[in-house]
């Protein structure tokens, strides 16, 4: 008999009980079972079973710690495992113990203990157990310690499909796409057929650094292998298709997918937002709404960037408004930054700032850095430095983001002297400044530049090759726009920064190395300045190339001489 409620298992229980059969691990295991695993369920409950039992087995132990582990507070998995380890009762941790215990861990991120348990493994003598060591993969990419991952990784005598896809994703976790993209390559050469995880981790991969090229790759594995029936692959293969610059090529596999689920509608929204073509997002959900297929916090916080993008305040007003009673989505922290986002750079700084107190949440750091950043386009320097002294530095002291945005606002009110003291405490603190960063990938492989590289093979061929755009943009009246490099130089060493900036360097290494008819998608992690958005819509116009950056908050189309952001970013 299939249990269902929490009150049909107690009753059961009370049978047992009645029936004398309570001491009887066999009779109560689908009870303890359902008590401890099912949402329905209660994990208390499972535990008074556990602790009558005289002798429980290692199944009671191992599916108590499962469910405190996939439970909202993991820590009783690890105090559990603990109570019974002191306590010397007869039941011992196995191999299928340790992999709940790392899953905990793991939720948690709680690096140490995890160390811990790993010892524990080691001396029980289980550290070659390939289940054992696929969940130490996954506890150790959690944790960010790529290390110790690609470490058990490579001293695993057989390796599994979850053992590869585990380290392709701790990879993507972890900012290292490209070498998940090389593993996955080593994971074809030793013939390893991927399944549903690893075609998705490798697709993330891609989207994370433009691997166009890799990413159709991808898709036809995918197809070749059955997985587009699933709809995680076809979700991650709209989101890379999205983020690889081909927004026609993901909504036609959204028009193509027969069965769509909330996620493949929130990537395709979510990817026409981001590419500018923002009426056509909001429509999309409106079709979705007419569906019945039920919202979630992605998407509406994907609607909600449609409207930022656009500057829609009004029609984001009232979609935020109906959040809660019309889809019961109470908002988060990431639909109130998209609407002080979106208050901010519209140049409502004093509705930004009044709508963060009526905030019933406590905004973070981030939400301050959009204000702080408004302020300072839009002139209030004044206004930006106070709201940093009050709220960034005090909560978040050693992020970097924050000293770099203060010292920028120092910077643009000609305040050199406090700037300089900024860069004084950062160095004090070891805090860095996130180097300007832009990949573009030129036949299957991914060329990434840093502002000012020099390290590139092709270095001198690309810094003469953007001397040679530079001079043809000059001639079609172009001119540094000097007021974005905040540093007290003179005017020839701030035009001398300008040129150097990475994805003008990208662009030259792609105009050099691709047919005159490809278009140029590169992948930069900070927001496009000013000035290499001028210099890249007359690069378009001049020569006749399609040039698409995505930058860290959307894409940017460039094409004869026009922008498709309409130059509101």
């Amino acid at each position: 008999m299939e249990i269902t409620t929490l009150k049909h298992a107690v009753q059961i229980h009370a049978q047992i009980i009645k029936a004398r059969n309570d001491k009887n691990p066999q009779e109560l295991s689908k009870v303890f079972t359902f008590s401890a695993l099912s949402t329905s369920g209660s994990i208390p409950y499972a535990r008074s079973i556990f602790d009558s039992l005289h002798t429980p087995n290692s199944y009671f132990f191992n599916t108590l710690i499962r469910g405190y582990a996939k439970s909202q507070d993991p820590t009783q998995a690890l105090l559990f495992f603990i109570t019974v380890q002191q306590h010397e009762q007869t039941v011992k941790p196995d191999k299928f113990t340790y992999p709940f215990l790392f899953k905990a861990c793991s939720r948690l991120r709680a690096n140490g203990e995890g160390k811990q348990v790993h010892a524990l493994v080691c001396k029980s003598g289980l550290h070659l157990d390939r289940f054992v060591q696929n969940s130490l993969i996954h506890f150790y990419s959690c944790c960010t310690k790529l290390d110790y991952a690609k470490t058990v990784f490579e001293r695993m005598p057989n390796r599994d499909v979850v053992s590869w896809t585990s380290t392709i994703d701790g990879y993507v976790d972890c900012d290292h796409s490209i070498e998940a993209i090389q593993l996955f390559e080593q994971m074809q050469n030793n013939d390893i057929d991927p399944n549903d995880a690893t075609v998705v981790s490798v697709l993330r991969a891609c989207a994370d650094v433009g691997a166009l090229s890799f990413g159709k790759k991808i898709h036809q594995i995918a197809k070749q292998n059955k997985l587009l029936s699933k709809t995680n692959v076809v979700t991650a293969l709209i989101d890379m298709y999205a983020k690889c610059g081909c927004v026609d090529s993901a909504l036609q596999l959204f028009e193509e997918t027969f069965h769509k689920d909330v996620y493949i509608w929130t990537a395709i929204i979510s990817g026409l937002a981001s590419h500018g073509q923002c009426q056509q997002s909001i429509d999309l959900f409106h079709q979705m709404e007419i569906e019945k297929i039920r919202p979630d916090e992605r998407t509406l916080t994907a609607v909600l960037s449609a409207c930022r993008n656009m500057g829609w305040v009004n029609q984001a007003y009232k979609i935020f408004n109906n959040m809660e009673k019309t889809h019961g989505i109470t908002p988060n922290i990431q639909h109130y930054g998209c609407m002080v986002d979106l208050l901010a750079r519209g140049g409502h700084l004093d509705e930004a700032k009044k709508f963060i107190k009526r905030m019933p949440i406590e905004p973070d750091a981030v939400l301050w850095r959009t204000l702080v950043w408004a302020c300072n386009v839009h002139g209030d320097t004044d206004q930006g430095e106070l709201l940093m002294n009050q709220n960034l530095l005090q909560t978040d002291s050693m992020d970097g983001g924050n000293y770099v945005l203060l010292s920028n606002v120092y910077a643009s009110a000609g305040k050199w002297r406090e700037k300089a003291k900024v860069r004084e405490l950062m160095t004090k603190r070891r805090i860095e400044k996130l180097p300007g960063c832009s990949k573009i990938e030129v036949n299957g492989t991914i060329h990434e530049f840093l502002a000012g590289d020099s390290s590139h093979p092709e270095a001198e061929k690309i810094y003469k090759k953007w001397a040679e755009v530079e001079e043809r943009l000059i001639t079609e009246g172009y001119s540094p726009d000097l007021s974005e490099v905040l540093l007290n130089i003179d005017d020839e060493e701030k035009a001398f920064q300008l040129s150097h900036h990475s994805e003008k360097l990208a662009v030259a290494f792609g105009l050099i190395n691709t047919k005159s008819m490809d278009k140029i998608l590169v992948v930069k992690n900070l927001r496009s300045c000013k000035d290499c958005h001028s210099a890249m819509k007359l690069v378009s116009k001049i020569y006749g190339r399609e040039i698409v950056i995505r930058d860290r908050v959307r894409f940017h189309q460039f094409k004869n001489g026009c922008c498709s952001c309409g130059d509101y970013w």
